[in-house]
């Protein structure tokens, strides 16, 4: 009976082992780079590595799969940069504002840190919620409107994370929490960022070849004016990525660009220094072989194979092939590939993907107008998706601020009127020791002192119409609504 009743316990902990880890003789290799050259072109912009790990994308580069009524699309089309939505939520909501901040230690999730906020979006009461835990960063904004009862801290950690599992937080008493607690939430952000690039000519197929390339095609050339600027390397003042800007040991000059407040530097392996008798070029692979991404600017259609390339930094290729020219510019084929624990990442190329390079003046115009357009749409309070869950999905805009500062005109007349006693003080902390305008969110708090009272919107304002709030807008505010 015992023997038996073991016997199942073991069956009950069997668990089947994952399968052994493939070798190379269990992989269908790839053909070689030399094996695609020997056939007949044109060849693909990337081959995979002999025994694979890498993904591809962007393999279709047929100009005439395209209907001459669908224009090719140019680089300037309007992008969305993929960040983290939360990462700037404490310093434009919390940071300087009257809030709480709390912590606990979860036995499943670990530390938390949790911030909470008393907010008013358009006519709405809210709380506007951010909970950290060592995965990831909560965020919800709740109409208090929606809530049966008014919950307490623990209660609203919970709304925004169901896993929570804690007895109490407690409050966060330091001065400065709040510096410190802006600084972690922001270190997910750079604001510098640099990329290798590299020249392949006709015929390269290794690692010394492609270093080892000294002169600059006119392709080439035309291609870097496209990325950015040339700079002079000595006493530069803008983001460096690791070049020496004192003693000249990287060089000369590079190429530095700016986009959407972001400096980006270019390790160009034609910039880089050149060793006489260095197979390796290692001032040159010192450098892009510490990218984490390099773009690879091929002239003429000479495969790209990814382990072309020795390095434990390097794991995605961003590879452009020119293509004729004419009065709006060349044409760039763009294929995208990464090694297989890379996560796909947009934006999505095109089907062909191939990009225009356009004139000067038209892609400047097209930058504009994209710009003009967002901000008209911001103005009117219909921003994108990311704004609005930002922002707690709220009404918003020109028209919704400049209404709420009317009714918070007409508030503070009606209250001087109301009586002529000393008003009340609210202390002003980062960390927790503020008594809100809402009793409940003070109750919940521990806050025992009674806080001010909310000024009365007199009769004549609670009566009025929504558009009696514009009745002294300029003529060209209402125009435009």
């Amino acid at each position: 009976m015992i023997e038996k009743m073991q016997g199942s316990r073991m069956d009950e902990q069997r668990c089947a082992f994952p399968p052994p880890l493939k070798t190379e003789e269990d992989y269908i290799p790839y053909p070689s780079v030399h094996e695609v050259l020997g056939r007949e072109g044109p060849f693909p912009l990337i081959l995979l590595p002999q025994f694979g790990g890498y993904w591809i994308e962007g393999t279709n580069h047929e100009i005439t799969s395209v209907p001459e009524t669908e224009p090719l699309q140019s680089p300037t089309t309007k992008v969305k940069l993929e960040c983290n939505p939360t990462a700037r939520i404490y310093r434009k909501h919390f940071l300087g504002k009257e809030h709480f901040n709390y912590y606990s230690l979860d036995t499943a999730l670990g530390h938390l840190v949790f911030s909470l906020k008393y907010d008013v979006i358009g006519d709405q009461e809210h709380l506007r919620l951010l909970l950290r835990t060592k995965c990831r960063t909560h965020h919800d904004v709740i109409p208090i409107s929606c809530l049966t009862e008014f919950p307490n801290v623990v209660q609203m950690a919970k709304l925004v994370c169901e896993d929570v599992n804690v007895d109490r937080f407690y409050p966060v008493l330091y001065p400065k929490a709040s510096r410190l607690i802006v600084t972690f939430d922001e270190h997910v952000i750079s604001n510098n960022f640099k990329f290798g690039v590299i020249y392949q000519k006709l015929g390269q197929t290794s690692e010394e070849e492609l270093f080892s390339t000294n002169e600059e095609s006119p392709a080439f050339v035309e291609f870097l004016e496209f990325l950015g600027q040339k700079v002079k390397l000595q006493d530069f003042k803008g983001f460096r990525g690791g070049l020496d800007v004192t003693h000249g040991q990287t060089g000369t000059e590079s190429v530095y660009c700016t986009f959407r407040n972001k400096e980006i530097m270019f390790h160009v392996s034609t910039k880089l220094p050149y060793t006489e008798g260095d197979a390796q070029q290692l001032q040159r692979k010192r450098h892009i072989g510490n990218d984490i991404v390099a773009v690879v600017f091929q002239d003429e259609n000479t495969p790209f194979v990814p382990d072309m390339i020795a390095s434990n930094f390097l794991h995605a290729y961003v590879v452009v092939q020119a293509e004729g020219g004419g009065p709006d510019g060349p044409l760039y084929k763009v294929s995208v590939t990464a090694r297989d624990d890379v996560p796909f990442f947009g934006p999505p190329l095109p089907d062909p993907a191939v990009f225009r390079k356009e004139r000067t003046r038209a892609a400047l115009l097209e930058t504009l107008y994209e710009e003009l357009h967002i901000h008209s749409q911001s103005m009117m309070g219909l921003g994108g998706d990311e704004d609005k869950m930002e922002n707690g999905g709220g009404g918003g805009g020109f028209f919704e601020s400049f209404k709420r500062v009317i009714r918070s005109r007409s508030q503070s007349m009606d209250a001087m009127g109301l009586s002529n006693k000393k008003p009340n003080t609210v202390s002003t902390s980062h960390s927790g020791s503020f008594a809100p305008n809402n009793p409940d969110l003070a109750k919940a708090a521990g806050i025992v002192s009674a806080p001010p009272s909310r000024p009365q919107l007199s009769p004549t304002s609670e009566a009025c119409p929504p558009i009696a709030l514009l009745s002294e807008c300029p003529s060209w505010v209402l125009d435009s609504v």
